[in-house]
Order: structure tokens, then sequence, then C-alpha cells
């Protein structure tokens, strides 16, 4: 009896299967099965790992006659210190100059009610430059671009609401 009586199929082959005896259709199938399983998996975890948005708030400083030196930035709460007490701000911000263009970030701000007094400080000393007469030399400005009539703007003029989330805020340089 031969053996393909006894249940056994004989099946010719290709050279081509011989070398490589995976079906290719059936492989094809499950890489992508496999392929798509793990993308599917892998975009789902990166929509849960991203956190949630952070509170800031970000003033572009435009206006500025020159790149030198650096630009201050203070975010205060109340008209207690406002513009002059930068260190009694609720914070503070440095920023480099660009093409005459700065910009200060307040990250992790509270919803409420801010003020943010800016200047150029053109010489990098850390403290805003007045001649004999108490006027700045140096470029200021506060947010709502408030202006000060004998002195500094006060914070209900450049006093802004924050509700939370991101805002931006543009502040235009001026000088004396």
């Amino acid at each position: 009896m031969s053996l393909a009586g006894r249940g056994f199929r004989l099946r010719l082959t290709t050279q081509k299967e011989r070398r490589c005896p995976l079906r290719f259709k059936e492989t094809r199938r499950e890489i992508f099965a496999l392929a798509g399983a793990f993308l599917w998996i892998f975009s789902s975890a990166l929509t849960q790992a991203q956190p949630p948005q952070e509170n800031q708030i970000r003033a572009e400083i435009v206006g500025l006659r020159n790149n030198q030196g650096q630009v201050l930035c203070a975010l205060f709460s109340s008209a207690g210190d406002f513009p002059k007490r930068a260190d009694k701000a609720v914070a503070q911000s440095t920023s480099v100059i660009t093409d005459r263009h700065a910009v200060c970030e307040f990250p992790g701000v509270t919803p409420g009610t801010y003020a943010v007094s800016v200047f150029h400080d053109e010489n990098s000393n850390g403290k805003l430059d007045s001649n004999l007469m108490g006027i700045p030399r140096e470029g200021i400005r506060a947010s709502n671009d408030a202006k000060g009539h004998f002195g500094p703007p006060k914070f209900d003029a450049a006093a802004f609401r924050f509700p939370g989330g991101r805002l931006e805020l543009k502040i235009t340089i001026q000088y004396l």
C-alpha cells in the first residue's frame, strides 16, 4: 500500500517554498495584527500620560529700543507694593532680548486678579536706573499698557482677571 492510501498526502513543493517554509499570507496578517494592536495600546497610553494644562501667564514684551541687557518682569496680586517692590511680587521673571522682543512667563499661577510690571534693564544691573528727578532712564511699562501720571501706574489700571489656564499678554515698553 502506498503512503497516499494510509492517510498521507503527497504534495509537491516548489523550490521557493523549500527555501522558506513560512506561509507568507498568514504571517503577513499576523504581523499587521500585532503591529496594529501595539499601536493602539501605545497611543492610548500616550493620551493618558499627558499632564493637564498648567496655569500660566505669558507676557510678550515689544517695543524695546535695542537688544542690550535683559527684561525684568514682576507679577503682583495686590496694590501694596506695585510696581516698585519686585521683591514683594508673587512671581518674577527675567528674559533675554532677541530682535527687540522678550517673553516673560509665570507658570503655576492660581486664578485671581494680577498686574505685571516690566522694565528694560539695559545695563543688566538688576535695578531701574533713573535721573536726578527720578524719571526712569530705562524702558518701563505695566500690563494693560497702564500709564502713570507723575509717577508709576496704579494697580487698578494695570490689573486683569486671570481665570486659570493659559493667558497671553502683550506689553509695549515705553521710554520716557
